[in-house]
């Protein structure tokens, strides 16, 4: 006889992942501490932001132009492969599936490697119930960025919505040991469900 097992409410999966360049310090090009003693100090100028930079500072502040700027980086060869893929979360935040669905893929044309690409067609696929793609996304990510904690973790629950409760549980532990205590808490009542579940069977 099977056994159901009910997984804890709060078990949802991590959500997409924007690629991010790197970020400038702020602190270092705010205003002078005017408290220590002077000393020479050489500035270097910031170049101006690329399209890719300008919609990557607008789309974290929320602005509906970075949409619209991905499109001009695209358009102008800066970042295609990032700009699809942000672009791509903007237009699954719409609703817009297929035209999500279109960006990644696009992404992944420029840049077959590209990890938030695959991670973000795998949270599509999920959200699709397409679980065996979403798996085949989740585990690309994983075999081009082994540390990111938030695939195994979507990556686990796939495996415990396909019944295959032993790898879920091994992947689960696998987010358990990269992921913080805060955020690693989250998988605690997963693992102990199926855990469970599975010493119930044997």
């Amino acid at each position: 006889m099977a056994n159901i097992i009910k997984f804890p409410a709060q078990s949802s999966k991590f959500g997409f992942k924007r690629v991010k360049k790197g970020k400038r310090d702020s602190e270092s090009h705010g205003q002078m501490n005017l408290f220590t003693p002077p000393k020479a100090k050489i500035l270097t100028l910031m170049p101006q932001a690329s399209l890719f930079e300008e919609a990557l500072m607008r789309d974290e502040r929320g602005d509906p132009e970075a949409e619209m700027l991905y499109r001009k980086a695209i358009e102008s060869g800066d970042c295609v492969a990032d700009a699809y893929c942000n672009l791509g979360i903007i237009e699954s935040q719409k609703g817009e599936l297929s035209k999500a669905f279109d960006c990644f893929t696009q992404s992944l044309k420029y840049e077959p490697r590209h990890f938030e690409s695959h991670y973000n067609l795998g949270n599509l696929y999920f959200d699709m119930n397409d679980l065996r793609l979403a798996q085949m996304h989740y585990e690309l990510s994983l075999a081009i960025d082994p540390d990111f904690a938030n695939a195994y973790f979507n990556l686990g629950l796939v495996q415990a919505m396909l019944e295959n409760y032993h790898n879920a549980i091994s992947i689960l532990k696998r987010y358990r040991m990269l992921a913080t205590d805060d955020e690693g808490a989250k998988a605690d009542d997963l693992l102990s469900t199926l855990t469970r579940s599975v010493n119930s069977v044997n």
